[in-house]
């Protein structure tokens, strides 16, 4: 599994013009299955992604399809980590 983390590099406006197609981005992977949850950052200077993918490799294709991305709206970190425990009704891993 992977956090991918968010920080803005441009203007809250810059972001909010690119906000829905970066939710379009979310919607595709949500559909796919790859995203388990994410938001924003409390304060507004980035946002959180919890992901599922097969690699690193996976994740850097992912995001390079995300509008804020392809503009240089945020810059990503991405920790891959391995869930020693969990809510077995919540998330299902293999």
């Amino acid at each position: 599994m992977y956090i991918i983390d968010l920080t803005y590099k441009k203007k809250l406006s810059e972001v909010d013009h690119h906000i829905e197609a970066h939710k379009l981005f979310l919607k595709k992977y949500y559909t796919t299955k790859n995203f388990i949850c994410s938001g924003r950052k409390n304060p507004r200077n980035g946002g959180i992604i919890i992901a599922s993918f097969t690699s690193l490799d996976d994740v850097n294709k992912a995001i390079e399809e995300d509008p804020f991305f392809t503009n240089d709206i945020a810059n990503y970190s991405i920790t891959e980590f391995i869930p020693s425990k969990y809510d077995k009704d919540i998330l299902s891993i293999n």
